[in-house]
């Protein structure tokens, strides 16, 4: 029986028979949440006020690429439930139909869907074929959806061997199925190679290993790749290490605060503020502006931590297996 926890702004669906967990959610719209000045998008967040969501203008689908997850980040719940798995293709078309047949909504202007609940997507080749094959019919069966965007994040894991090939199909699929609409976003999170040892649990590849796959990739078209930086004030990103490894005309960088999990609290990330305030944020923003970087700033609100429906919630987790 799939149980049904009812957010701020969405429903978090948790299926332990399929051990599966997903979620959806509406935005309170990038004016509210997003500072990224070469979107035009140029004042501080000081604070997100929690306001009602309207998924015909933006809607989010979180969908969970494995049942648990095999790496061993130390700010994420997943790894608490274990690893038992791969999803099928079938479980992916799961999630998303369950998602769409249960809201009372025709049309949206955007359809997200992000493989970032539990599960490494790179280890799981269904997502390309899914994405590829099925993800746009399904939406179409049930909504209209002016445009439809699947998003890949990767904690690049070196015991993948298949990463640099699986990275490279989905820059085509982004490229050429999806005409540019579709996202690749890298989990940097430091530019210390020590620091981020220690939050991937040695489970990452390099930065230079990154930075050398980078190079490897085509142009994006449309919206660049993305590297994500989630961050608390004692989070070591250096602008000129940045810039040195890492091509500007590629890829974007995006801030966030590492989320209030269970798991980051025990490891004593220095999460007990929502950092509401910008000043945080501004010390890393400021550096790569000056570095000629695109750069957008996500501030989450208060409710969107607590409902746990951010990057590195599991309610499953939680529970025994």
């Amino acid at each position: 029986m799939i149980e049904v926890v009812k957010t701020h702004t969405g429903k978090i669906y948790v299926d332990r028979e399929k051990r599966l967990e997903f979620l959806t959610v509406g935005d309170y719209g990038k004016e509210n949440n997003i500072k990224a000045n070469f979107l035009g998008l140029t004042k501080e967040i000081n604070g997100v006020a929690n306001t009602e969501v309207d998924l015909t203008k933006k809607w989010v689908a979180t969908i969970s690429t494995q049942h648990g997850c095999p790496m061993r980040c130390r700010f994420c719940d997943c790894p608490k439930y274990g690893f038992h798995g791969n999803v099928s293709i079938e479980d992916l078309q799961y999630q998303l139909e369950t998602i769409l047949q249960n809201e009372n909504v025709k049309h949206t202007d955007r359809f997200n869907v992000h493989f970032a609940r539990m599960g490494e997507p790179t280890f799981n080749r269904a997502v390309l074929g899914f994405s590829e094959d099925y993800l746009r019919q399904t939406v179409r069966k049930y909504i209209d959806a002016k445009t439809i965007h699947p998003v890949v994040s990767t904690m690049l894991p070196k015991s993948n061997g298949e990463l640099k090939y699986y990275i490279k199909n989905w820059c085509e699929i982004k490229n050429i199925v999806y005409n540019g609409e579709a996202g690749l976003q890298f989990s940097i999170n430091s530019t210390d190679e020590e620091q981020r040892n220690w939050q991937f649990n040695n489970m990452s590849l390099s930065l230079k290993e990154i930075s050398k796959l980078a190079e490897s990739l085509p142009a994006p078209l449309g919206r660049k790749y993305t590297l994500n930086f989630a961050v608390t004030k004692e989070t070591i990103l250096d602008a000129k290490t940045l810039t040195n490894m890492f091509d500007k005309d590629k890829f974007i960088v995006k801030i966030t605060p590492i989320h209030q999990t269970k798991s980051a609290l025990d490891n004593q990330f220095d999460v007990s503020t929502s950092y509401a305030d910008y000043d945080v944020y501004r010390d890393f923003e400021q550096p790569l502006l000056d570095y000629g970087w695109d750069v957008i700033v996500f501030v989450p609100s208060i409710e969107e931590d607590s409902d746990r429906i951010t990057c590195g919630n599991a309610l499953i987790a939680t529970t025994s297996n």
